[in-house]
């Protein structure tokens, strides 16, 4: 029974194994994103080892993980960078905002903020996706991003959404923190791994892996 148990092409092993690859991705993910710094290529690789892993059943998660951060740790580190700042000045403008709600026109100018805050979100949400999987100059990361984001507004909407939920809910309860950053990857992969190959050529497709 043991050894029909832990067979490789057992269904029960497949799932385990897939349990322990969703859980340990999540961890090594929070892991590397001690430094702050390291945020950016840690998010690349792990959207790149999800959509091999969970979606093209690639083996070996953490090899494959710790290879793709290896090889986005300069470009991602100078992205974090420019977004960092970017992001801590929004975050206190948002709290700035809300702690003005007693009004109406504060409460105007909250809704009026929090749909500004779409578009560096929006952006965000691509970057590191498109990052982990091609190759980019920065400045023409920066921009397929946003072209992409507002090509694809009501998927972007989606994915934004989502991304925030899922954040929120972490922060709050902190035990989430084993599952939800494969699970915000793995669901926002259901939306970007449709949008990507639409500006790819059947070459690139096949290069990419969007042809399997």
């Amino acid at each position: 029974m043991w050894r029909d148990i832990f067979n490789p092409e057992n269904l029960v092993f497949r799932m385990l194994s897939k349990g322990v690859d969703f859980v340990g991705l999540s961890l090594l993910w929070l892991l590397l994103c001690i430094p702050i710094v390291t945020i950016g290529p840690a998010t690349a690789a792990l959207y790149y080892t999800v959509v091999k892993v969970f979606r093209q059943k690639k083996e070996d998660a953490f090899r494959t993980y710790l290879k793709a951060f290896q090889e986005n740790l300069k470009q991602g580190m100078l992205v974090t960078l420019v977004c960092l700042p970017i992001a801590v000045f929004l975050a206190w403008g948002y709290n700035v905002m809300a702690s003005n709600v007693s009004t109406s026109a504060g409460v105007v100018m909250y809704m009026a903020y929090y749909v500004v805050l779409l578009v560096p979100a929006a952006i965000f949400c691509y970057l590191f996706p498109l990052m982990g999987r091609f190759s980019f100059q920065t400045g023409a990361l920066f921009r397929t991003a946003f072209i992409m984001a507002l090509r694809h507004l009501p998927s972007t909407i989606i994915i934004v959404m989502l991304t925030v939920e899922m954040t929120v809910y972490t922060l709050e309860k902190w035990w989430p923190v084993f599952i939800t950053p494969v699970l915000t990857i793995l669901l926002a992969s259901l939306f970007l791994e449709r949008i990507f190959p639409k500006y790819l050529s059947k070459e690139e497709l096949e290069k990419f892996g969007f042809c399997r």
